[in-house]
């Protein structure tokens, strides 16, 4: 049986065959994905995958940051800006805009 943390699948599971011919299971971490728009997948600028310096140096200090590309921050701006106009409804934005919009419209 193996040991706890090698049971969840948060490591990888690599077969491997020994020198005396033994075949065992090394475990290794996932590599970190790039993190990507939660609108359009698109890969985010200006974030670091590394651990190091604190939060404000990982990621974008704006309106957003390290949730949404660029574009996409600023179709949910507009929108919420049009909405609170009278301009749009909430029922003409797309699904996946739509809690950011409310976000927006709530502050």
């Amino acid at each position: 049986m193996p040991k706890p943390m090698h049971r969840s699948r948060s490591r990888r599971r690599l077969q491997r065959v020994t020198h005396k011919g033994r075949s065992v299971i090394h475990y290794k971490r996932k590599a970190n994905r790039m993190p990507s728009c939660a609108i359009c997948s698109a890969e985010l600028n200006g974030i670091t995958l590394s651990r190091s310096g604190g939060k404000s140096r990982r990621t974008n200090s704006r309106l957003f940051g390290g949730v949404l590309c660029a574009r996409c921050t600023s179709d949910v701006i507009k929108a919420a800006s049009r909405i609170e106009q009278g301009n749009m409804k909430l029922n003409d934005i797309g699904i996946r805009q739509r809690a950011y919009v409310l976000q927006m419209i709530s502050h």
